[in-house]
């Protein structure tokens, strides 16, 4: 049998479709005016002490990039523009992982096989355990163990096992909701909250009230520009042409928001 057809035929036929979430540790008010920097209609909604973000579309599937670095960049524009970390989940069907970005500092993550062999970043978990201020020898041991062999658990068992160890630093995800589901059952479980809005792309932003003596359209393009700056100086410092690109995009997406306003100011 050639190689491609045998790797076909060891992949289990439940594999999941790509899906992400994102678990931001601030309430949906503190998010909401972050979220529209993503470029992408999300539902958002809240997680016990923590904001949920699902994405109500599959820019992956759009853009031919994997699910992990979309998400990985948007857990890291969140972050830098804000005070509260943001934990990025995500899946495909021949792996799953998770995310953390706080502030400035570097991304950390680990992945998994879609059997649950680990496949990730050694000491992640760590990172996670210190950054998210969890019990260093409980939750530590807890956390570890997700990244220890164990031929019971694959790789949805695992973010399962990641949310668990969650619920002590105050996630509690929406009843019937589950990471590893596909992307369309999620926004039925997010959408069916009372407590769900819905936060589009920053193009849906003009026109949104003013508050505080300052269309909220003109304070995220302000937010755009003083997210992108940090975030194209990080990409070159790392040379990393995907991470540049995407603090020039918040800067010239900024701009031209500005420039907007100037031309064609509200009454």
């Amino acid at each position: 049998m050639p190689p491609d057809e045998s790797k076909a035929a060891s992949r289990p036929a439940s594999s999941p479709a790509p899906g992400a979430l994102l678990l931001c540790r601030a309430v949906p008010d503190a998010v909401a005016p972050l979220a529209p920097l993503l470029r992408e209609r999300m539902l958002l909604t809240r997680a016990g002490e923590w904001s949920v973000l699902v994405p109500e579309g599959s820019p992956w599937l759009r853009g031919g990039e994997p699910v992990d670095r979309v998400l990985t960049g948007w857990a890291a524009a969140l972050a830098v523009g804000s005070a509260w970390p943001v934990l990025a989940l995500w899946w495909d069907a021949d792996r799953a992982g998770c995310v953390l970005a706080s502030g400035f500092r570097r991304p950390v993550g680990c992945a998994w096989l879609a059997d649950g062999t680990p496949a990730g970043q050694s000491g992640a978990m760590h990172a996670f355990t210190a950054r998210l201020g969890l019990d260093p020898v409980l939750d530590g041991q807890l956390l570890d163990g997700l990244t220890a062999r164990d031929p019971a658990a694959d790789a949805r068992a695992r973010l399962r096992g990641l949310i668990a160890v969650l619920t002590h630093a105050g996630v509690e995800l929406p009843e019937g909701f589950a990471p590893g589901e596909p992307g369309d059952r999620l926004c039925e479980v997010a959408g069916a909250g009372a407590d769900v809005r819905h936060v589009g792309g920053v193009r849906g932003v003009r026109g949104v009230a003013v508050a505080g003596g300052m269309p909220r359209a003109h304070r995220l393009a302000l937010a755009e520009v003083a997210v992108g700056v940090p975030v194209a100086a990080w990409g070159m410092r790392r040379r990393s042409a995907g991470w540049a690109a995407v603090g020039m995009a918040l800067m010239a997406h900024g701009g031209l928001e500005l420039s907007y306003e100037t031309v064609f100011p509200r009454d």
